[in-house]
């Protein structure tokens, strides 16, 4: 399977098809596989020895005579004997069972989401967050909830099916009849049953996949919802999902209301019954014989009234593997390339005729050429939507070029050993994104240990140690999610420490001081000057104090290079570029008055 990077795991099982991927995981486990069945065929073997009892203790009753005490007492401590295995084996089965689903959801669990990681950006990009979760949480919570108490009941059910079968001829040949339909006709019921269930539980998961995606979006954009005055729409449109949930669920309980085994067991009752009192007639069997058999039919019980709700937990839980398998087979056209190169970076970077579109129909990037030296400091201006952004990305491979080739040390990226090339770039986007952890592991994320010499220095580096130190904790003080107990300038601050961290040859600053107000602007541009000392940078911004130390400047329009060179050479040849700096000089003079 093609794939951006081949996450650490030692699960590997069949992708094949949901039924081929189940059984891969259930092989990985064998010895609780089979003590779980093993304890449900002695379950019901064991379940089975009651009737014969209880028939015998019926026949000595009747009989009236000496031997009556010590057959009764025969019957009742097998009872008690056999019963009292049962319990033990029982409870190694049910202990066997949920060890067995518990692993069985961690290593499907394990593998999803080690696939989602090794998923490139293109595919998050179309993938809804809240769709990605419902598979990552509930679907592999229903497959756990499949195999117990799905499979451990069905495999119990199915034990206490062939019993009367078993036991049945022991008593009369002719008395297999009647079990032998049942079992028969119940195969067939649990056939037809689970070909029909198994569309309407995907229609649960999927409807189920949807409110979920809308949820989450709607929790990610609260501030705008409240800013708009949007909650009473949401909540209708939410309430509309949760709706088409409720009738799908209903739908599948509907169906499952019209479960023919139950019928066929009251067949199979009066059908015994009948069969056992003709030869009882023809004394061919004696009464506590008859009463064994009733008791024998009376087994069916179990697999009837079980199979309904655990085939429904198998329909549901084959669904879902069903919709985690489809992200695991997911390709996507990177990879990690494991064997190019994957030495130290210098810094070179070149664009050689680069095209590059989101979508096959349009490019937003055309024919962009231009090269950045070692330690050369770049920036990248244009109108919004040009494509800078963009561009960015290209070089630590989050996107690969349709055309031309992006070169770092005169090495295609598409070369590069991906984790070589992503570990020695750096990129400071506008919107900042920091962990709900500490400060301290925020800032050393890109760092196998917390080396808290290093991250003090890195943070004074960065212009950050004197607003951590203010915290209650330090930095040990453990930020809100996404960073939003910290103001805009906070979390850039942060940012750059944490690319003291890596300390990169290559840093990407993407437009990442535009939320920036006047007071913090001085202290971000020391920090950015400090950053950028010594190593290859990309610049995009809007701050014209920024662009004015670059050491080139490179203009797009419309995704193209429209003009390069420094500030007064553009200023005199690029029309497009004076058009830039009137429309930002004013604000940019302002934020530093």
């Amino acid at each position: 399977m093609a794939a951006e990077f081949s996450v650490a795991s030692p699960i590997r099982t069949n992708h094949s098809s949901p039924i081929r991927f189940i059984i891969s995981h259930v092989a990985r486990h064998p010895i609780a596989a089979l003590m779980l069945m093993a304890g449900a065929f002695c379950n019901a073997l064991l379940a089975g020895v009651i009737p014969g009892a209880v028939g015998g203790a019926f026949d000595a009753i009747l009989l009236q005579n000496d031997e009556t005490l010590g057959l009764v007492l025969n019957s009742v401590l097998l009872v008690i004997a056999s019963q009292s295995l049962r319990s033990l084996l029982q409870f190694v089965r049910n202990f066997s069972a949920e060890v067995f689903a518990q692993r069985f959801e961690r290593d499907v669990r394990d593998e999803l989401y080690s696939s989602l990681l090794a998923k490139s950006m293109s595919y998050h990009d179309r993938q809804p967050v809240g769709e990605t979760m419902a598979r990552v949480t509930n679907d592999v919570r229903e497959m756990n909830l499949m195999m117990n108490p799905g499979v451990n009941l069905i495999a119990g059910a199915n034990m206490f099916l062939i019993m009367p079968a078993l036991y049945a001829p022991g008593i009369h040949p002719d008395l297999l009849v009647m079990p032998m339909f049942f079992i028969l006709a119940h195969i067939a019921v649990q056939i037809y049953f689970i070909k029909r269930l198994h569309p309407i539980a995907q229609d649960v998961r999927r409807h189920f996949g949807k409110m979920n995606a809308r949820l989450a979006e709607s929790l990610d954009g609260l501030e705008v919802v409240k800013g708009a005055a949007q909650e009473g729409k949401e909540v209708r449109t939410f309430n509309g999902l949760a709706d088409l949930v409720r009738d799908r669920f209903i739908d599948q309980g509907e169906f499952e209301a019209r479960y023919l085994s139950i019928f066929l067991l009251g067949i199979t009752y009066t059908g015994g019954l009948w069969h056992a009192a003709t030869l009882f007639q023809a004394g061919i069997i004696a009464e506590g014989q008859v009463v064994a058999f009733l008791g024998l039919i009376s087994l069916f019980q179990f697999p009837v009234f079980i199979s309904l709700f655990s085939t429904a937990r198998i329909a549901s839980g084959y669904a879902s593997a069903a919709r985690i398998l489809e992200v695991m087979t997911t390709t996507t056209a990177l990879d990690q390339n494991t064997h190019g190169r994957s030495g130290e970076i210098r810094g070179k970077i070149t664009f050689a005729n680069v095209s590059f579109g989101y979508s096959e129909d349009e490019h937003v990037l055309e024919g962009i050429t231009f090269s950045v030296e070692p330690g050369q400091t770049v920036a990248i201006v244009g109108q919004t939507g040009c494509g800078k952004s963009t561009l960015s990305k290209l070089v630590n491979r989050i996107y690969d070029v349709d055309k031309g080739r992006v070169l770092v040390d005169g090495v295609d990226v598409r070369d590069w050993n991906l984790q070589a090339l992503r570990s020695q770039i750096s990129i400071i986007e506008q919107d900042i994104f920091l962990f709900s952890r500490s400060v301290a592991e925020n800032i050393a994320f890109g760092r196998d240990q917390l080396d808290r010499a290093g991250i003090v220095e890195s943070a004074k580096a960065a212009q950050a140690h004197e607003f951590i130190s203010v915290f209650p904790a330090g930095y040990d003080t453990v930020i809100g999610q996404r960073g939003m107990t910290l103001s805009g300038g906070q979390r850039q601050r942060l940012a750059l420490a944490r690319a003291f961290q890596t300390d990169p040859p290559i840093l990407i600053l993407d437009d990442s001081t535009s939320a920036i107000d006047s007071a913090t602007e001085d202290k971000i541009q020391r920090a950015i000057w400090s950053a950028a000392r010594g190593r290859t940078t990309l610049l995009i911004t809007h701050r014209l104090s920024q662009i004015r130390w670059a050491d080139h400047i490179v203009v797009l329009r419309r995704g193209r290079v429209v003009a390069q060179g420094s500030h007064e050479q553009l200023l005199r040849t690029s029309e497009s570029y004076r058009h830039i700096f009137d429309r930002y000089a004013p604000s940019d003079s302002a934020a530093q008055d």
